[in-house]
C-alpha cells in the first residue's frame, strides 16, 4: 500500500473510475451551472461568455505563447515590461498540439484542456481524499472545490485546472507508494506553474521521511531506494529547467526568471505588501469592511490548516498546502489574484468535507446545492465584472 505512515481509509479497489463516478458526476453538475449561469448572465449585460473564458486576462498570453512561441512582451508606459517568459510551457504546448490536430483554435483548445484537466483534478482530488477518509469524503471535497466562489476559474483557459491535476495525482501517488510516477507528475507540474515548488517539496519530504523511517526501522522498507531517489531527482526537473531556460534566453543566469516576474511586479515579500493593502482598507469607509473580510478570510485558512494539522493529514498533503498558501499569501502579486492562486490548496478541503461526510446525505445535498448556486451566480457576476487577472 505506501511505505508511509498516514491515517488511511479501509482498503478499497484504488481510484477506479467507477469508484469516482458520483464525484465526477456531482462536478461536472456544478461546472455545468456554473457555465449556463455565466452564458445568461454575460448574454443580458450583452457580452461574450466564450470570450470571457477563452479570450481576457491570462488565457490570452498562454494562446499567444502556443501560436507564436515566447518573446513576445508589453512595455507600460511606468516603465514595467510585461514578458510572456512569466507563464510557464505546459498549458500553451497542449494548446498548439490540440490545435494541430483538431479544427480548434488555439483559444478553444485552451478550453478543452481546461475541461479535461478539471475533471482529472476532480478525479485527483476524490483518489486522495477516498485514500485518507474514504469515498463519501472523497466526493464531498470534490463538490467543496467545485463549489468555491472562484471555481469559474476551472473552466477557464487558465492552469489552475492542469496544475491541480498534476499536483493531485502526485500526492496520491506519494500516498501509495508509486514514487516514480510521483516524480513525473511533480515535474510535469513545475512546468505548469511556479508554485510547482509546492509538489517538489511534498515528494521530497515524503522520499526522506521514508529514508529516515528506513534507517530506524529496516523491517519497514518500502519500495526500493533507488526509486525515491530517483523521484526525488525527477520532482524538479520541470520548473528548474523552464527557469535556467528563461535565464538563458535573457541573458541573466539562473535568476533571469526573477526579473522576468518583477517586471510584472511579483514577488515574494513575506506578505509585506498584501499587509500594507489590508492595512490601507481601513483608512476609509466602507473598504474597513473589506479589509476586514480579508482578515476573517486569512484567519479561516490559516483555522483550516491548524485543522489538517490536528487531523493528522499525511504529511505530504500538509506540506503541499503549507507551501501553496504561503507562496499566495506572501507573494507581491495582484491581490485580486490571490483567491485563484489558492484554488490548488485542495487539502484545505478535507476537514469540511469530512464534516459534511458526516451529516446525513439529504443535508449534505442542501447545503452543498445551495452552496453550488450562490457560487455560480458570483462566478458570473466576476468574469463580467473585474474578473481573475
Amino acid at each position: 500500500m505506501t511505505d508511509l505512515e498516514t491515517p488511511v481509509a479501509p482498503p478499497c479497489a484504488g481510484p477506479a473510475w467507477r469508484r469516482a463516478a458520483p464525484a465526477l458526476l456531482g462536478y461536472a453538475a456544478v461546472r455545468a451551472l456554473g457555465l449556463v449561469t455565466l452564458a445568461v448572465w454575460s448574454a443580458a449585460r450583452d457580452k461574450s461568455a466564450h470570450q470571457l473564458l477563452s479570450a481576457r486576462w491570462d488565457s490570452l498570453w498562454y494562446t499567444r505563447v502556443a501560436e507564436l512561441g515566447y518573446g513576445y512582451e508589453v512595455r507600460l508606459p511606468n516603465g514595467d515590461v510585461h514578458s510572456n517568459l512569466a507563464f510557464f510551457p505546459l498549458l500553451p504546448w497542449l494548446e498548439r498540439a490540440f490545435a494541430a490536430v483538431t479544427p480548434l483554435s488555439y483559444a478553444d483548445a485552451g478550453l478543452l484542456v481546461s475541461a479535461l484537466a478539471s475533471l482529472a483534478a476532480a478525479w485527483g482530488i476524490f483518489a486522495v481524499a477516498d485514500h485518507v477518509y474514504g469515498s463519501r469524503a472523497g466526493i464531498c471535497a470534490v463538490l467543496l472545490w467545485a463549489v468555491l466562489p472562484v471555481g469559474i476559474v476551472q473552466s477557464m483557459a487558465y492552469s489552475e485546472s492542469l496544475f491541480t491535476a498534476l499536483a493531485a495525482w502526485s500526492l496520491y501517488a506519494v500516498l501509495t507508494g508509486r514514487w516514480l510516477t510521483a516524480g513525473l507528475l511533480a515535474s510535469l507540474a513545475g512546468l505548469t506553474r511556479p508554485v510547482g515548488a509546492a509538489v517538489v517539496a511534498a515528494v521530497w519530504v515524503a522520499a526522506i521521511a521514508s529514508f529516515v523511517r528506513e534507517r530506524s526501522v529496516p523491517a519497514q522498507s518500502g519500495a526500493p531506494g533507488w526509486r525515491r531517489a530517483l523521484s526525488m531527482l525527477l520532482a524538479p526537473l520541470g520548473a528548474a529547467g523552464y527557469v535556467l531556460w528563461v535565464g538563458r534566453r535573457t541573458g541573466k543566469g539562473p535568476l533571469g526568471y526573477l526579473d522576468v516576474q518583477a517586471g510584472w511586479r511579483n514577488g515574494f515579500d513575506g506578505g509585506y505588501a498584501f499587509a500594507r493593502f489590508v492595512a490601507d482598507k481601513f483608512t476609509s469607509f466602507p473598504s474597513a469592511l473589506a479589509g476586514l473580510a480579508l482578515i476573517v478570510g486569512v484567519g479561516l485558512l490559516v483555522w483550516l490548516y491548524v485543522i489538517c494539522v490536528r487531523q493528522r493529514q499525511p504529511p505530504p498533503l500538509l506540506v503541499y498546502a503549507g507551501v501553496v498558501t504561503v507562496l499566495a499569501l506572501c507573494a507581491s502579486s495582484y491581490f485580486g489574484s490571490k483567491p485563484r492562486l489558492l484554488l490548488p490548496a485542495f487539502p484545505l478541503l478535507l476537514p469540511p468535507a469530512l464534516a459534511l461526510a458526516r451529516l446525513r446525505t439529504s443535508r449534505s445535498v442542501w447545503v452543498l446545492g445551495g452552496v453550488a448556486v450562490a457560487s455560480a451566480a458570483y462566478g458570473a457576476f466576476w468574469l463580467n465584472g473585474s474578473g481573475p487577472p
